[in-house]
């Protein structure tokens, strides 16, 4: 009998199975969207972004002028002067002051306008950083998902080798029952059996550790029950880009080299900064200030403090002659900053010209090596469907028959990896031009 207790019990588990179960089927913008929200670098580098947007927060916030309070109480014993009629007195009196008081830097050398100009270039460098880090995630999702698509090919391949082979072993054991097959043929394909069996557990691993990769990089837990939505990866066609074409777009638009010119840029305006503080500075301050002494009574509390307010009003110029040379070393800081800045960004710049120029030599090769592999899966073919058919006839052995089905049999397998390579090369040279989508 279910107790309303138990009732509870199946409710809070069925509540729990639900919460917890994984997504079984995904699409490649899911993989993305998960990964990047799962990524722990995503995340460091989304908190950068805020950091450096407090940053600049602030750097502006400077320009405001500061405002602050102060109470204090006092107790005199003694021979002291009273604050409010300024006269010496010879006992124990009591006395409170108030104040309020405010500041403004009018001028200072430009230091904190530069500074706001370094802080929110700073910020666009970080927002730059994020979106490198993104688009490094995304490049491989893209390529762990193709390596899965590649690897569920290469099972079906390898399965489909697994079957040709089963029907000639089922064919020659009728034949050798009847005393019409060659026990040396019926070995060598029942050998070819077992080889491409342990093709497929060999393609089945692999596909597991396709989906391994990409599950880790997405960060959930490992499911080798998982399924990828599938695209059309047959198309293949000439890349069209060219390689200069590649590099200018990327030196202009991708976000590792537009962080490295924004730091630049923001070094320069820290160079600027320093330089603002040997400079004069002028500032304006003032203050409301009253008291109150229990020396001064009868006159009441509240009396004394509407009677004794003040104000001050103040213009100062403050020349900086000699400050143990901080100032100095603080600019020539800055200066190797902005030298260190500059080289980053060239080596950047050069990096990305070597990285382009590679990428483009594995695309170009990996279509010359799809191309060519074409054309030998037409040969091998027209090779195989011969040889079985003089095979079934018993024109040939299964020496010739099995070379020629291995020749047929790695030309598909290796067709297929061909395929998908050049398509993850193809997704590099997009990532460089800002295409990942």
């Amino acid at each position: 009998m279910l107790t309303r207790k138990n009732i509870l019990l199946v409710l809070f588990a069925m509540f729990v199975g639900v919460t917890h179960a994984q997504q079984t089927n995904y699409t490649l913008s899911q993989c993305i969207d998960i990964a990047l929200k799962n990524n722990l670098a995503v995340n460091q580098s989304d908190l950068q972004v805020k950091i450096a947007q407090i940053n600049l927060q602030q750097s502006r916030e400077n320009l405001l002028p500061n405002l602050s309070g102060s109470i204090s109480h006092t107790v005199n014993n003694g021979r002291s002067v009273d604050p409010t009629s300024y006269t010496y007195v010879n006992q124990q009196i009591t006395t409170a002051n108030y104040g309020l008081n405010s500041g403004l830097v009018l001028f200072n050398g430009l230091a904190m306008q530069n500074s706001i100009k370094q802080a929110s270039l700073a910020y666009q460098a970080g927002k730059m950083d994020f979106q490198q880090v993104k688009d490094v995630v995304t490049l491989n999702v893209i390529n762990a998902y193709l390596q899965v698509l590649n690897s569920e090919d290469q099972l079906v391949q390898a399965n489909y080798q697994l079957d040709v082979s089963q029907k000639q072993v089922e064919r020659l054991d009728i034949l050798d029952k009847e005393g019409a097959a060659k026990p040396s043929d019926v070995f060598d394909m029942k050998g070819r059996l077992s080889a491409d069996q342990l093709g497929v557990i060999n393609a089945k691993n692999n596909l597991n550790q396709a989906k391994l990769s990409l599950l880790q990089i997405m960060n959930v837990p490992f499911d080798k029950n998982i399924t990828i939505e599938r695209f059309n990866a047959a198309a293949i066609q000439p890349y069209t880009a060219t390689e200069d074409n590649i590099y200018n777009t990327a030196l202009n638009d991708i976000a590792i080299v537009k962080a490295a010119t924004l730091r630049r840029e923001s070094a320069e305006k820290g160079l600027k900064a320093a330089k603002g503080a040997l400079l004069p500075s002028l500032s304006l301050s003032g203050g409301l200030n009253t008291n109150y002494s229990s020396g001064s009574e009868p006159i009441g509390y509240t009396n004394q403090l509407k009677n004794n307010y003040s104000t001050f009003l103040s213009l100062g110029l403050r020349i900086p002659i000699l400050s143990a040379f901080q100032t100095h070393n603080r600019v020539a800081l800055a200066k190797i900053s902005l030298l260190d800045a500059t080289y980053v960004e060239k080596n950047t710049q050069i990096q990305l010209k070597q990285s382009i120029e590679q990428a483009y030599l594995n695309m170009t090769a990996a279509f010359d090596r799809y191309q060519i592999l074409q054309e030998q899966i037409k040969a091998f073919t027209g090779s195989f469907n011969a040889a079985e058919a003089k095979f079934n006839a018993g024109v040939i052995n299964s020496v010739d028959f099995v070379i020629a089905k291995n020749n047929i049999d790695q030309a598909n397998s290796a067709l297929i990896s061909a395929r998908y390579d050049y398509l993850i090369r193809i997704k590099v040279l997009d990532y460089y031009q800002g295409k990942l989508n």
